[in-house]
C-alpha cells in the first residue's frame, strides 16, 4: 500500500474539489495513516456576528477533512460521499486560524466512520467535535 503524503493531499484537493471549498485555503499540516491534521486560516468572510467563525465552515472543515483522513487509510484516494455527519459546537472560534485534527474510528470495505475535532489555534480545548459516516465508492 503506498503512502498517502502532504503533497498527495494537496495535489487530490486542487484537482477534485469544488471552488468554494478550495477557497477555504486549507493546509494540510500532517498526513498520517488513518490521521490528518488540517489548518482553516482566519477569514473574515467566513465569520459571523461577533467575529465568530461560523458552524458551517467549521462543518465543511471536518467533512473535507475526512476525505484526506480516509484516502491516507488507503494509501490513495479513491471516489467516496458522505453518509453522516453529526457535529456539535463547543465553544467559539474567533479571530484564530481553526485546527482539524481527523481520525479513523472504524474502516471498512464500504463504510468509513472517522471523528474530527477542531481547536482555536493554541488551544487545546475543542470547539467542536464531529462523528462522520463516508461510503467509499464501488472501484471499476
Amino acid at each position: 500500500m503506498a503512502e498517502f503524503t502532504v503533497q498527495d493531499a494537496k495535489s487530490t484537493f486542487e484537482s477534485n474539489f469544488a471552488p468554494w471549498v478550495q477557497d477555504l485555503g486549507l493546509v494540510f499540516e500532517e498526513v498520517g495513516k488513518g490521521y490528518v491534521r488540517v489548518r482553516l486560516p482566519f477569514n473574515e468572510r467566513l465569520t459571523r456576528s461577533g467575529g465568530i467563525l461560523s458552524g458551517q465552515a467549521m462543518m465543511a472543515v471536518a467533512d473535507t477533512a475526512m476525505v484526506f483522513c480516509i484516502s491516507s487509510q488507503l494509501g490513495g484516494y479513491q471516489n467516496m460521499a458522505t453518509v453522516s455527519q453529526t457535529t456539535n459546537f463547543l465553544r467559539p472560534v474567533g479571530n484564530a486560524d481553526a485546527i482539524c485534527e481527523v481520525k479513523i474510528i472504524k474502516p471498512g470495505r464500504n463504510l468509513v466512520y472517522g471523528e474530527a475535532t477542531i481547536f482555536a489555534d493554541g488551544s487545546d480545548k475543542p470547539a467542536a467535535h464531529a462523528t462522520v459516516t463516508y461510503a467509499l465508492a464501488p472501484s471499476g
